[in-house]
């Protein structure tokens, strides 16, 4: 195993950190449109994600070498660069996590990168083509093109099976969802492990332990592939809740379609060594398939807030980058005090989360929906049936004096509001 010295132990630690905050963050791309249309209960769906995360980190390197020789001047970097990428990128995806916002893990970690590059070395070291080729064209391009495909094959698919919704055909796409959700699974897995395992192969590379232009070592896919797997299957549950029911409201046919277009988009892109966002592919294609629908609608104020954090992820990751570069560039001190603020920040964001739990039990809301207002207007002045008490304490019927006065005549139901 190549030589560690404390502060590459440090940065390696650091960024299975981010690779476990990246499983949490980005289960929901997987699986919650699998758990919102019952295909797969919760907790059932986050272990396949994972096993499936797992298998994916060892399927190709091409997405890590991108990463880890493509982006950034690696002669230049220090290891105390990319432990200051690290901490902007886990802490934006912390505070997203906080807020169910499905942003891109990827993103923040190359606009952590990119921050701590540019205050370290200058804004030379920074592969302006690799960045705009393979980063922020394929952040446009993706979700889009995943879109237009799910809302297609919504579309074909509806039309092909008509209006058939008996038992066999909600069981057959349910089927055929799940194995889709698998290949969403293993897809991430070959994309998003491999960040990670480019930004350790870089910090290797940067701490002198390997030779530069090196492919990552065994040990680092193994790791990275289980940091993962392993969040992912403490399962991101706010922002599934958000991808699942807080964008549209999908069939199990349309979620087929949605599933296998996402996984179809981030399989190619790995392939070509792309570092793609699986958060922008997939919301592009649950957006797709809700407007296939005939009737089907999208959110548009969920899909705006989340259209917001993509466009901030880069930039705000890079300011903490950068910021956390220059205080690790005074000394050993400095990237104490760095260290110290990381694990003090995501203590208090945790404890925050605290205060709203949302896991496996409340993930998926049933089908009813909260009475409106009128509903509750009309039900606070109408009493209920005779005989039948009300289950809210406010709409029951007033408890009997010792000495009923008479009873008002019955209002005309002309006079009710």
């Amino acid at each position: 195993m190549e030589s560690f010295s404390l502060i590459l132990a440090i940065v390696v630690i650091t960024a299975l950190a981010f690779d476990f905050t990246n499983g949490f963050h980005d289960t929901a791309n997987a699986m919650a449109t699998t758990i919102s249309t019952g295909a797969l209960k919760p907790k059932i769906a986050v272990a396949m994600s994972a096993a499936l995360n797992l298998v994916g980190a060892f399927l190709s390197v091409e997405v890590a070498n991108t990463i880890s020789k493509g982006l950034v001047d690696e002669t230049g970097i220090r290891p105390e660069v990319i432990f200051a990428a690290l901490v902007g990128a886990i802490l934006w995806n912390l505070v997203t996590w906080l807020v169910g916002l499905p942003s891109s893990s990827s993103h923040a970690l190359m606009g952590g990168l990119i921050g701590a590059t540019v205050a370290s070395a200058g804004l030379g070291a920074v592969h302006g083509d690799a960045l705009v080729t393979k980063v922020l064209l394929p952040a446009v391009a993706a979700p889009i093109v995943a879109g237009v495909a799910a809302m297609l094959a919504t579309r074909f698919s509806y039309g092909i099976g008509g209006k058939a919704e008996g038992e066999a055909t909600r069981k057959g796409y349910r089927a055929g969802q799940i194995a889709s959700a698998g290949l969403v699974s293993l897809a991430h897995g070959t994309n998003d492990a491999q960040k990670t395992m480019g930004i350790i192969t870089l910090a290797l590379i940067a701490g002198g332990s390997i030779a530069p232009g090196s492919n990552p070592p065994t040990w680092v896919i193994l790791s990275a592939g289980l940091a993962i797997a392993l969040g992912t299957y403490i399962g991101g549950w706010r922002i599934i809740r958000t991808m699942g029911k807080g964008l549209t409201d999908l069939e199990p046919r349309q979620g087929f379609a949605a599933q296998t277009s996402a996984a179809t988009a981030i399989l190619a892109s790995s392939h070509l060594g792309f570092s793609l966002s699986t958060t922008h592919v997939v919301s592009g294609s649950v957006m797709g398939a809700g407007l296939g629908r005939k009737g089907g609608v999208v959110r548009w104020s969920t899909a705006t807030r989340m259209a917001v954090a993509w466009v901030l992820t880069l930039p705000a990751a890079a300011l903490v980058g950068a910021g956390a570069e220059s205080v690790t560039n005074l000394g050993d001190w400095g990237t104490a005090a760095v260290a110290v603020f990381l694990v003090a920040a995501s203590a208090t964001i945790w404890k925050i989360s605290r205060r709203e739990v949302v896991d496996h039990t409340n993930v998926a809301p049933g089908a009813e929906e909260p009475a409106g207002v009128v509903t509750a207007a009309i039900a606070a002045v109408i009493p209920p049936p005779a005989g039948v008490l009300a289950e809210d304490p406010a709409l029951a019927f007033p408890q009997q004096t010792a000495d009923p006065k008479p009873a008002a005549p019955a209002t005309p139901p002309a006079a009710r509001v």
